[in-house]
């Protein structure tokens, strides 16, 4: 990419409840621009007020891409989230209009504006039920074992509870032969792809965000998270991503 002009980008990060939603409407009414979301729950259909999803009152007239994209039976990863999200800047700037790529999600984030390329090659479902048999029957401590012999650098960035990050470097390295790290050293081009402009958003007072959650969380059972809650732990077996959200674990 040397010597090309790059896609000027406005990004904006952070934990909940630090406005991320406010200042993206404003700059983008200010800048003429549309919003791709960088929420790996607000996806899904259905999963409104647990995932805090931008309301038509607070979008206040801006669009908002790859919000209620899918059903919550479906799965998606980072590869599907970097895709989509490209897709929707190039059609963005077709328009003569400014993405700004919003959310809480670091992952979907930085692989973005690193430029990761994901492997083409998808672990297949009888590979996900395999591994899944594996946990129940041996524990994950045994399987978190065994991704410290086969990719200690990985290993070391994965907590030995987070589960589906242990299944997902498994996963990787059985259907690919190349362990999660080395994909990582192969996916990052030289270069990276945008001209992005990166605000990362917090409160240095913790007692006044806290306050903010509480506040937020009120509003939630006062909009139905129960309601929202209760569908989705009647729907675990078949919603597994869209189940992870923390407002409803």
């Amino acid at each position: 990419m040397a010597g090309l002009v790059k896609p000027k980008l406005l990004v904006i990060g952070g934990p909940t409840a630090t406005g991320k939603t406010a200042l993206s409407v404003a700059l983008a009414r200010r800048f003429n621009g549309e919003v791709i979301s960088a929420d790996s729950m607000q996806l899904y259909r259905g999963l409104d007020v647990g995932t805090a999803k931008v309301t038509a009152e607070e979008a206040a007239g801006v669009p908002h891409h790859l919000v209620d994209s899918i059903g919550p039976e479906q799965t998606y990863s980072v590869a599907d989230y970097v895709a989509a999200a490209r897709h929707c800047i190039d059609e963005i700037i077709s328009r003569g209009k400014l993405p700004l790529v919003v959310g809480g999600t670091g992952l979907y984030i930085s692989s973005l504006l690193n430029g990761v390329e994901f492997t083409p090659q998808k672990p297949t479902a009888e590979l996900r039920r395999a591994l899944e048999q594996e946990l129940e029957q041996r524990g994950r401590e045994a399987l978190y074992r065994e991704l410290q012999e086969l990719d200690p650098e990985g290993a070391a960035c994965i907590h030995p509870n987070n589960t589906p990050r242990l299944l997902r470097a498994l996963e990787l390295y059985r259907s690919t032969g190349k362990t999660m790290s080395q994909q990582k050293a192969e996916s990052r081009p030289a270069e990276e792809p945008y001209d992005a402009l990166v605000f990362g958003l917090n409160d240095p007072d913790r007692e006044a965000l806290y306050r903010r959650i509480d506040r937020r969380v009120d509003r939630m059972l006062e909009q139905g998270i129960l309601d929202e809650a209760r569908q989705v732990w009647l729907h675990r077996s078949e919603w597994k991503t869209a189940a992870q959200a923390i407002g409803y674990k």
